[in-house]
């Protein structure tokens, strides 16, 4: 399932988010109105908005561009856009400025529906990636603080624990997904041993020294009496079965797959529990409670 052709620009933006680009080859004589659907969709997924550039021809400064911002750039400003995502004759410019994590989201799921559409897809290749180094932590403006991006129990790069106080935003976690084909087939990390190194990176996620102690503090006094460094990886076997078996839905593959309900129609699962099993688990079943009209 490679895709072919497609390139990708990055550049930080002053906002303090980022203004990602794909070049789509191919696909600038597209009609407005299937840039308008590609637009929607964009909108749909969380971005602002959607750039377009379509690259009609370039011959040695007499390059001409289809776009509504293109009376907005100068003629070097929209060759070097060109270049830097490796355009030629006939592709198109997809681009959005937004956070960082829209912006990657959005332009991937454009990236993988235009790849289908465009028959760019060789459903005969499986292409394999490893994901290294993401970011550690990512900006949650609804909370005004710093998120995990994995889990707060990764560790940071090796030599990147004093940025944890000064600049959290260049901090690298040292984790790893496998990917095949646009799904990721394995994910790990390894974990955080040390106190202080934990303590950093819950005050980073604004809990009180209260309520880590509270919450963490078993594990932060583990850490006191010499954990040694530790991670792994779990594989998702059963994706890696859809994609050999070539199958379009996880739940072809595996044992017992769910209704959209959640129900397990081979088993009947979830089934009722009489009150003698839930006494031994010390569980108490109540029923909800309707609010009134």
């Amino acid at each position: 399932m490679a895709q072919s052709g497609f390139k990708v620009f990055s550049s930080a933006a002053a906002t303090g988010g980022t203004i990602r680009g794909i070049s789509v080859p191919g696909a600038s004589t597209m009609t407005r109105k299937q840039i308008d659907e590609l637009t929607g969709m964009a909108q749909s997924l969380g971005a602002k908005g959607l750039v377009w550039i379509a690259v009609e021809d370039r011959n040695q400064g007499t390059d001409r561009y289809r776009s509504p911002i293109a009376k907005f750039l100068s003629a070097e400003e929209l060759s070097s856009l060109t270049e830097a995502l490796g355009a030629g004759n006939g592709d198109l410019l997809l681009i959005v400025a937004d956070q960082r994590r829209v912006a990657l989201d959005v332009l991937g799921r454009l990236r993988n529906h235009l790849g289908g559409a465009l028959d760019l897809i060789d459903p005969e290749v499986m292409a394999y990636a490893w994901v290294v180094e993401p970011p550690l932590f990512e900006w949650n403006e609804d909370e005004d603080r710093w998120d995990a991006s994995h889990h707060p129990f990764t560790a940071p790069m090796p030599g990147q624990e004093e940025l944890l106080r000064s600049r959290p935003e260049e901090v690298k976690a040292e984790a790893y997904d496998i990917v095949c084909n646009g799904y990721e087939l394995g994910s790990g990390s390894i974990r955080i041993h040390r106190r202080e190194v934990q303590a950093d990176v819950f005050r980073l996620m604004k809990y009180t020294d209260e309520e880590i102690e509270a919450r963490f503090g078993h594990l932060l006094r583990a850490f006191e009496y010499g954990a040694p460094p530790h991670g792994g990886i779990a594989p998702g076997i059963d994706r890696w079965v859809m994609l050999l078996a070539d199958e379009p839905n996880i739940r072809e593959v595996i044992a017992f797959p769910k209704n959209q309900a959640g129900v397990d129609l081979m088993l009947g699962a979830p089934a009722p529990v009489d009150e003698r099993q839930l006494r031994d688990l010390h569980l108490l079943h109540r029923q909800p409670v309707k609010p009134q009209a």
